[in-house]
């Protein structure tokens, strides 16, 4: 199969999860011909603006509004093709008022959310679909719904009797991939934040992964700009002081130039990691 006939897909909780786990990947794969596409679970409304220089770009936008703008300007730097919502609400961070918001993510029905993105999968027809792991990285009440919702209906997507409003053929998609944080890569910016005389909020040993699982390693060095210019376009979302802002450059290629994956689905049995999540279907 060539690479104009493989399609990636990436099914993220908010606009802005793109850059940091998957933005090397979306980068290089479209960069290869290789068809990107992006499923958000919200739009992101239940977010702060953290930055204090922000400026809205019109009077009166609101924050859904205004990530929606910053997304556009992110996709096109990552030269995605493709993105959808799955139109749940954003259901904030945990222990928040918003997660008990009726339309919220984290109240969604399983079942119903499922087929929504079945849908998407159907269309889409990717070969490779990439989520959280069942901790949702940190634990945010979307990121856990995106990876219960995606582990659904990435089996159902093949099922001829699951069955959706839209008249789709049934897809198959070939592998399933969870991001991962090297736990080795945590300690080392949890170390950085505190030589800093900062106090650092994440735990390394809660948010990490052993690297003995972790399957799968895509060298993004080449794409370390782009994943940053894409961040960047979040304008509303980061800090001046954001830690990607200031990681010294010595030490970007470490802390930015490798994406890493576990695979949970679809893969062979290797004793070496794989380089490339389309390995065995090109």
């Amino acid at each position: 199969m060539t690479d104009k006939e493989l399609t990636l897909l990436a099914v993220h909780a908010h606009p802005d999860d793109e850059c940091i786990g998957t933005g090397g990947i979306l980068a290089k794969y479209s960069a290869q011909g290789i068809r990107t596409a992006l499923v958000y679970g919200t739009r992101g409304e239940a977010g702060d603006i953290l930055n204090p220089d922000f400026v809205p770009p019109a009077p009166g936008m609101s924050v859904k509004e205004i990530r929606a703008l910053e997304l556009k300007k992110s996709l096109k730097v990552l030269g995605v093709k493709s993105v959808d919502f799955l139109g749940y609400r954003d259901s904030g961070m945990a222990g928040t008022s918003e997660n008990n918001n009726p339309q919220a993510f984290a109240q969604a029905d399983i079942l119903e959310a499922a087929g929504r993105l079945v849908e998407i999968i159907r269309r889409v027809r990717p070969h490779i679909v990439v989520t959280y792991n069942r901790r949702g990285v940190y634990g945010h009440p979307d990121h856990i719904m995106v990876n219960k919702v995606t582990l659904r209906a990435f089996h159902a997507a093949s099922d001829p009797d699951f069955t959706i409003e839209k008249e789709l053929s049934v897809w198959k998609p070939s592998k399933l991939y969870y991001t991962a944080i090297p736990l080795k890569r945590l300690r080392m910016m949890y170390d950085m934040a505190i030589e800093r005389g900062e106090e650092p909020r994440l735990d390394p040993e809660v948010l990490g992964t052993p690297e003995e699982k972790i399957t799968t390693i895509v060298d993004v060095r080449e794409f370390i700009s782009q994943k940053l210019e894409a961040l960047n376009c979040h304008q509303s979302q980061i800090s001046p002081n954001n830690f990607f802002r200031r990681i010294p450059e010595e030490l970007r290629d470490e802390a930015l130039g490798y994406e890493h994956f576990v695979c949970v689905h679809g893969c062979a049995s290797i004793n070496d990691k794989e380089t490339d999540l389309f390995d065995g279907l090109r």
